[in-house]
């Protein structure tokens, strides 16, 4: 399968630079088996939802940071802390990428600075940085900025709108952008509906950003991320009497992973651990009936899930309709639900 398959055209003033209030946000919805599209407001979502639908929501939250550094030479470094591991250490990436045994120099509010020293190199290309002790691996959470998607050229006055209104479980290095539409007054809205909501988590890399390079489709390696899907939230999914709802392509393959785990008689099993699963037209869905998603990148691995789930062209085609009616587009932009 060609990855040019799933380019489109899109105008780089479409690329939205700051978010809406949450729930303003336009909402395409596409229907699947009538191949038709209506225009609505997210706000709208509860009309299309009912009662014994399960709302599947992630929530992670991203912990990651974008810290200046100095090496040892005294040129400057930046460093983006992913996550904290063990007793002392951080995974980070590091530009540029430096050997185990090098050190750095962190810099952070008020010009503090803590040594940091590089001890390992993940397969994904990062860095483990180890800090003196566990009060500074911790302290240095807080330092520099959130890590906004590079097609976003400014930074956001709250930081927490890059958060979604659920997320609790620190670990990603980006957010599930689908979540930041929803505010607690949708969410009691859908509630009121008879709506049941429950929570998993997928924790998000940042290859999330990455498009894929390789010409086929095929030859694209998926990257590995974390994923917790509990008892009580599997048991409320095989139990549901109506639709499986994902919100965002992350909950798609966390469910769909959880899928593969299952005893016959259910949509899903309990999981904990590493997903690699890379959901392409051709996949069979078990767990995931619809889908609320943004609009994503041209040739990118999350375009691939969302035409895997509605159709290349038809996709294709809503994408199109949405250029033409100037939706915005990307991590702050509009929402697409998927029936």
């Amino acid at each position: 399968m060609r990855t040019e398959l799933f380019d489109y055209e899109l105008p780089p003033h479409l690329i939205a630079q700051t978010p809406l209030p949450r729930g303003e946000s336009r909402l395409l919805v596409l229907h699947r088996k009538e191949e038709r599209i209506e225009h609505r407001k997210f706000s709208d979502l509860p009309d299309y939802l009912v009662e014994g639908d399960v709302l599947v929501l992630n929530d992670t939250r991203v912990s990651a940071r974008r810290v200046q550094a100095q090496r040892e030479n005294g040129k400057p470094a930046e460093v983006l802390l992913l996550r904290p591991v063990a007793e002392t250490d951080w995974e980070a990436l590091v530009h540029p990428g430096l050997k185990p045994g090098r050190k750095l120099t962190l810099i952070g509010p008020n010009d503090d600075r803590v040594e940091a020293i590089v001890v390992g190199v993940t397969p994904e290309g990062g860095r483990l940085l180890s800090l003196p002790n566990r009060e500074w691996r911790d302290r240095i959470a807080s330092w520099g900025e959130i890590p906004l998607p590079p097609y976003i050229h400014q930074s956001v006055e709250d930081e927490e709108r890059y958060q979604t209104v659920y997320g609790h479980r620190p670990g990603s290095a980006a957010a599930p952008t689908a979540g930041l539409h929803f505010n607690e007054a949708l969410l009691d809205a859908l509630a009121r509906k008879g709506v049941k909501r429950v929570e998993l988590t997928l924790h998000i890399s940042v290859d999330t950003f990455r498009p894929v390079r390789e010409e086929n489709v095929e030859e694209h390696k998926m990257h590995g991320e974390q994923v917790m899907l509990s008892e009580e939230a599997a048991q409320v999914i095989n139990q549901a009497s109506g639709r499986i709802v994902a919100v965002g392509t992350t909950c798609v393959r966390a469910l769909e992973t959880a899928a593969q785990h299952a005893r016959p008689g259910q949509r899903v099993a309990p999981f904990q651990g590493e997903t690699h699963l890379f959901i392409t037209p051709g996949y069979t869905f078990r767990a995931v009936d619809a889908l609320i998603t943004n609009f994503h990148l041209p040739k990118s691995t999350l375009l691939m899930l969302v035409s895997a789930f509605a159709g290349r062209e038809l996709v294709l085609r809503a994408y199109r309709e949405a250029v033409e009616k100037e939706y915005r587009f990307y991590s702050f932009g509009d929402a697409m639900l998927i029936l």
